[in-house]
């Protein structure tokens, strides 16, 4: 049977790299809250989980110089960025809650935090397994 490091590592490169996404999509609606007519974005990050997890481990491991190679996972890669639905509309048309941005924003770093953890801890399997100690 031949060893695949894609599903050595699981789903938590793709678990990490959609988490680094919404991070920087909540950085950038709390970055912009006083900003007139910004329109606050998310991801859908339970659906775009699903999808990950429906999906067999894989990881881009082609250069990207070798041109546009589309995997299966590539649709879980890229989530779908919507609106967020403000609770209380502001006059100036901005749309971001900066407390429920700060508590998403807190709420996933602990994610990515848990993520890296699982993900160390299958590098540091594999470490084992390869040198025997």
């Amino acid at each position: 049977m031949a060893f695949s490091i894609n599903q050595a590592l699981g789903p938590f490169p793709q678990i990490l790299q959609l988490e680094a996404k919404r991070a920087q999509l909540l950085a950038a609606n709390i970055a912009n809250a006083d900003t007139p007519n910004y329109k606050a974005r998310d991801i859908n990050f339970k659906a775009a989980l699903q999808a990950i997890e429906g999906q067999p481990p894989s990881l881009p491991l082609v250069p990207p110089s070798t041109g546009p190679a589309i995997q299966p996972s590539d649709a879980a890669m890229q989530p779908r960025v919507m609106y967020q639905v403000p609770f209380q509309p502001s006059l100036d048309g901005n749309t971001v809650d900066l407390q429920r941005n700060e508590a998403e924003f807190g709420q996933n770093a602990l994610r990515y935090q848990a993520t890296l953890t699982f993900l160390g801890s299958r590098i540091s399997g594999l470490r084992k397994a390869l040198t025997g100690q």
